[in-house]
């Protein structure tokens, strides 16, 4: 969307404020999932991987899986727990 022709002054109106929100969570969703999967392999491969070569053994490709099986479930927990707080705090600010 262009947002270079918003109305007088420079200001956007309702529907151009919504797309641009929506354009800006896509974003922070789309940066948010490549933290994590940033994140998930630094951490495994430094836990998993003691001697890099040009293939995984079978005990690293193990590792792995868990680890970031294991990363996932940690920040889903973490997520559904802060989504949850949110939600009561938006409550009971209500």
């Amino acid at each position: 969307m262009d947002f270079s022709t918003a109305g007088a002054g420079g200001k956007l109106d309702s529907s151009q404020r919504e797309a641009l929100m929506s354009q800006v969570k896509q974003q922070i969703a789309v940066a948010n999932a490549q933290e994590l999967l940033q994140k998930m392999t630094d951490k495994c491969f430094k836990k998993c991987i003691n001697k890099p070569g040009s293939s995984l053994d079978n005990s690293e490709t193990k590792c792995i899986a868990m680890c970031m099986d294991r990363y996932m479930d940690a920040w889903n927990l973490v997520s559904t727990t802060y989504q949850t707080r949110l939600s009561k705090e938006r409550s009971r600010m209500s």
